[in-house]
């Protein structure tokens, strides 16, 4: 939908807000199942942050669970007798420990969430909450290191996340879980940062496009040998119920793997600014947000409030929010994008007055919700209603 539409179907609201396109979410929802290649889609809420928006995308044929981000999330995502999903597995290892003793306390909740573990100091947070005899089973999935290592670990690719690197390792683990009182080997998840979340077609940059795709290349070929002799060596302590992997930009060759049975994703839902730059896939971009126009400080430039909606990850103008309507405008470098203002520079400045709107595409997905209470959204070029964010339902999780 074209921002001038947008402008005429949003014309009563003040900004800022923000408006999800349903007819482009869903389009791009069919792509991530597409791309699945028929394995099940685990949505990742973190890049979603709206009750309502997971509800309408696990309603879609190819999704099946969520992956949240945090233990308190997850109960509340899998609480009462309404759940968002019954089956959500929390993608970080979790020492919470008031959410530790909501879980042991509620059989339901302990048989619908599934907590993350790289470390048998994750299994005795729980039992520090709650001894195995006082408590239902808790359900764990391994968390095996997907990073790219070479010459000899000096060199590393990827994110630092669990220490869990080699076959033996998940093995030694798994017998950990599995020989313990209270716990439930269920499943091992292996999220390949450095090719689901690194554009290989950056725009403008083709020779760092050539390297990353190299890079991933190699990547993918050494993952899929060491995530299937993991998993067949858990396997060997006890059955898996599910091997996770994989991200927005990495679902192709994620599905590719026979050891993995589902994959996950979140963030092509939305289609954000750095999920612009992949050459498998090009998604429609779904969520944009509105700021106003508040200053004319000097010709050819505009002061919009606020804006600092920054992306988390390495500080760089990708994280920064893009201005996409009017066309010509871009941020100021020796100010960027400001928590109470942010002006912008460019010829599109010269048709804007105070009042006007600037749209903005988010450098990240769910992070938006971070900054409104409600999503409007707008179907078949008509307005069609606005449903809550985390934080418009008082819900913010660290």
């Amino acid at each position: 939908m074209t921002p001038d539409r947008l402008d005429d179907l949003t014309a009563d609201l003040d900004p800022p807000f923000a408006v999800l396109d349903l007819d482009a979410l869903d389009a791009n929802a069919d792509d991530l199942v597409r791309r699945a290649g028929g394995r099940p889609v685990r949505v990742a809420s973190k890049s979603v942050r709206s009750r309502a928006v997971l509800r309408r995308v696990l309603a879609r044929p190819g999704f099946a669970g969520v992956l949240a981000y945090s233990l308190a999330e997850a109960l509340w995502l899998a609480g009462g007798d309404d759940p968002v999903s019954d089956d959500v597995v929390v993608g970080y290892p979790s020492v919470d420990r008031a959410a530790l003793r909501r879980l042991v306390a509620d059989p339901v909740l302990a048989s619908r969430v599934t907590l993350m573990a790289d470390s048998p100091e994750h299994l005795d947070a729980v039992d520090a909450v709650a001894p195995p005899g006082r408590r239902p089973p808790v359900r764990i999935c391994l968390d095996l290191d997907a990073s790219l290592r070479a010459g000899g670990g000096r060199v590393h690719v990827g994110v630092r996340r669990s220490p869990v690197h080699d076959p033996a390792g998940a093995a030694a683990l798994a017998r950990a879980v599995h020989g313990r009182p209270g716990f439930v080997l269920a499943g091992l998840m292996a999220y390949e940062a450095q090719v689901a979340g690194v554009p290989d077609a950056p725009p403008g940059r083709p020779l760092r496009g050539l390297a990353v795709r190299g890079v991933q290349a190699l990547s993918v070929r050494e993952l899929a040998g060491r995530r299937a002799a993991a998993v067949a060596a858990v396997s060997a302590v006890a059955p898996l119920g599910f091997v996770n992997g994989g991200g927005t930009g990495s679902l192709e060759r994620t599905a590719a793997d026979p050891s993995v049975t589902e994959v996950a994703a979140g963030s092509g839902l939305y289609q954000p600014t750095l999920f612009d730059g992949y050459r498998a896939f090009r998604g429609r971009p779904a969520l944009v947000f509105a700021l106003a126009v508040t200053r004319r400080p000097a010709p050819g430039v505009v002061t919009v409030a606020a804006g600092g909606w920054i992306a988390s990850g390495p500080p760089g103008p990708d994280r920064s929010p893009r201005p996409v309507h009017p066309a010509g405008l871009r941020l100021l470098g020796t100010e960027g994008a400001g928590e109470v203002q942010t002006p912008l520079r460019g010829p599109g400045a010269a048709g804007l007055g105070i009042g006007d709107r600037v749209w903005f595409r988010h450098a990240k997905a769910g992070e938006v919700c971070e900054h409104v209470g409600e999503l409007h959204t707008v179907a078949g070029g008509r307005p069609a209603g606005a449903v809550a964010t985390y934080r418009g339902e008082g819900r913010a999780f660290g």
